[in-house]
């Protein structure tokens, strides 16, 4: 039973599970998590998990590492992108478009076109595609 929707760190985080799984066979561990999602500390990856958990979107099996599961939902499966390709990719899109803002450099621009037309083919909508 979903009581809100998660915020855009646990999407990209329960999006990141979702694509590992399919990709491994087994959870990631929080350190693998952390490093994948850029986070700080494990800690941080631990509250976003326990709000997962909260919200029924995530579940942990037992208390071993690489336990976690996702809830399969029709509105988490529409709502986030499966693949973990997806968040990196908007990440690097993002991460591009802001140095642009802070200075004009053709190779960024060429790097950022590439990556937003890649993100068209996987059938992504990036949130602004006026940064090139």
């Amino acid at each position: 039973m979903l009581e809100t929707r998660p915020s855009k760190k646990q999407r990209e985080l329960l999006s990141f599970i979702d694509g590992f799984i399919k990709g491994n066979g087994y959870g990631p561990s929080y350190r693998e998590i952390m490093r994948a999602l850029d986070y700080k500390s494990v800690s941080t990856v631990a509250v976003h998990v326990d709000g997962l958990i909260s919200k029924g979107l995530l579940h942990k099996k037992d208390n071993s590492a690489r336990s976690l599961e996702v809830v399969n939902s029709e509105k988490s499966a529409t709502s986030t992108p499966t693949s973990p390709h997806a968040a990196w990719l908007q990440k690097e899109i993002d991460k591009r478009a802001k140095i642009l803002t802070a200075k004009d450099d053709d190779i960024l621009k060429y790097e950022l076109t590439i990556l937003l037309e890649a993100s068209k083919v996987l059938g992504l909508a990036p949130a602004d595609n006026s940064k090139v």
